[in-house]
């Protein structure tokens, strides 16, 4: 008979945090197994001490190594390469000779623990099991008197060994989070924090739940103080969704890109979820979920500099504000009317921030090639806020010079004879075979993408969804195994 192989999780740190089959396993074992560093003691091996009898046979797995410094010629992969197959084959003879094998795992067996690499190699060829454990991301949220998480906020573990890019981009994207492996990395993910906007909320919990247990506001630990036993929890935002008296506002308006939730950058998804008020166009800010304690400030399209003062006298009040546009902000969006509104004497002192999104036109043209690859221009052919004579005369400047350009609001249901006009201006002075691209509810489910010419090209189809993009001499449209690819030249002559 086989023996069996028990991944036993023992808690982050209080013996009485053992659940009672953790326990049974423990004392029923032949063969108690656990890690350690070298020369060193074990932590999971001291939470059960009183349950590890003189009898059962003790196998301690010494790390050759725990930095990435070492003598071996396989660098620090390749030594624990060898500890790990070392490691198995002494746990293999056990199981071989039909005695049940207890590994005991700091925390939870299957999160980011030792014991998931002796799992792999051996679970295949011996029977195994795994007993849960309090892990220590949720033994310090509970000694932080805190929630992690609430209703629909997600929660973002990761390790505070990776990059400091890669790791500040995780926090930004999670309403909470939890760092794990400080120690030497402390540093690093404190800067990460302060990067990703998190830092002023977050603790520092060490030791959770063992006698000498410590916890520190993230902005006044100090890295000395921070121990490989430690992790950094950002907690749930919800209880702090109300601003205090004394809060500064801000107003942060932020692009949602074309239309695809993929679209939206982890940057303006973090000022979202941070904001106390989202204020916009009501087809922009139903695209944007609703946290639990945040107010939605839905509008129509035509009241700009009303809902650019709305915005700005709510920050003044102390509240974060985020406009919401489509697309980029900056590209005939909120950013103008808020920037317009807030150069007025009482909104001086309000913070402005702009935060950028992806343009219409970059989803458009990405989806045919790159036809505004080279030098290219953006106009809206919406008359609205000026004349169409200004328009016109841009028009006929952008096709004079030869440049591909991209057609904002080119029509509504009472706008229609622009784009037709627009067209004949651009006839005027380019090629019959010029590529037009005709773009519809890019990135939704009801995309229309059409290439066709100038010559052939029908006004009576687009509508305030569509975005139409006009080439220059220099535009090429060829076929391919993935359709018709379209793209502006570099080159000229």
């Amino acid at each position: 008979m086989k023996g069996t192989l028990i991944g036993v999780g023992v808690g982050p740190g209080d013996p009485e945090l053992l659940t009672i089959k953790a326990v049974k396993a423990i004392q029923t074992a032949d063969v108690i197994c656990y890690h350690c560093k070298p020369g060193g003691t074990s932590t999971a091996a001291s939470i059960a001490a009183e349950y590890i009898s003189d009898e059962q046979r003790i196998e301690v797995l010494e790390y050759p190594v725990t930095t990435g410094s070492t003598d071996h010629p396989g660098g620090y992969a390749g030594a624990l390469a060898d500890f790990y197959a070392e490691a198995t084959s002494r746990l293999a003879a056990h199981l071989a000779s039909g005695e049940t094998v207890v590994v005991l795992a700091l925390g939870d067996p299957m999160l980011y623990s030792s014991y998931q690499h002796l799992h792999r190699a051996l679970a295949q060829d011996y029977p195994a099991q795994v007993i849960p454990g309090i892990p220590s991301i949720t033994a310090a949220a509970d000694a932080l008197e805190l929630p992690l998480s609430e209703d629909k906020e997600t929660v973002c573990i990761v390790p505070g060994t990776l990059d400091p890019q890669e790791l500040a981009t995780h926090l930004r994207m999670a309403d909470s989070a939890v760092v794990m492996k400080l120690g030497r990395t402390f540093e690093t993910v404190r800067t990460a924090m302060i990067e990703a906007g998190v830092a002023h909320r977050a603790h520092v919990v060490v030791r959770a739940s063992m006698k000498d247990q410590r916890i520190f506001p993230l902005l006044e630990a100090k890295a000395e103080e921070v121990p490989y036993f430690s992790v950094a929890v950002v907690p749930s935002t919800i209880a702090s969704s109300e601003p205090s008296e004394a809060s500064r506002g801000e107003v942060v308006v932020v692009g949602l890109g074309p239309g695809a939730h993929r679209w939206t950058t982890p940057e303006v998804i973090a000022e979202l979820r941070s904001a106390t008020d989202v204020v916009g166009y009501s087809t922009y800010v139903r695209r944007v979920p609703q946290r639990q304690g945040q107010r939605h400030h839905l509008s129509d399209n035509k009241v700009e500099a009303e809902r650019a003062a709305m915005a700005l006298d709510l920050a003044k009040r102390g509240r974060k504000v985020a406009v919401v546009s489509s697309g980029d902000p900056g590209v005939f969006a909120m950013a103008a009317a808020v920037l317009e509104v807030a150069e007025d004497e009482q909104f001086r002192d309000v913070p402005v921030r702009i935060v950028p999104g992806m343009t219409a036109a970059q989803a458009v043209a990405s989806r045919v090639g790159a036809p505004l690859g080279h030098d290219f221009g953006m106009i809206s052919l919406s008359n609205r806020l000026k004349p169409f004579e200004i328009v016109e005369r841009r028009v006929k400047a952008l096709a004079g010079a030869d440049m591909a350009f991209a057609c904002y609001n080119p029509a509504s249901k009472e706008r229609r004879w622009q784009i037709e006009r627009v067209a004949q201006l651009v006839a005027q002075v380019q090629e019959p075979s010029t590529p037009v691209i005709v773009a519809r509810a890019v990135g939704s489910e009801q995309e229309s993408v059409t290439v066709t010419t100038l010559e052939a090209f029908d006004p009576s189809i687009v509508d305030m969804r569509t975005m139409v993009i006009f080439g220059a001499s220099t535009t090429k449209v060829y076929e391919s195994a993935q359709g018709t690819r379209v793209y502006t030249s570099r080159y000229y002559g």
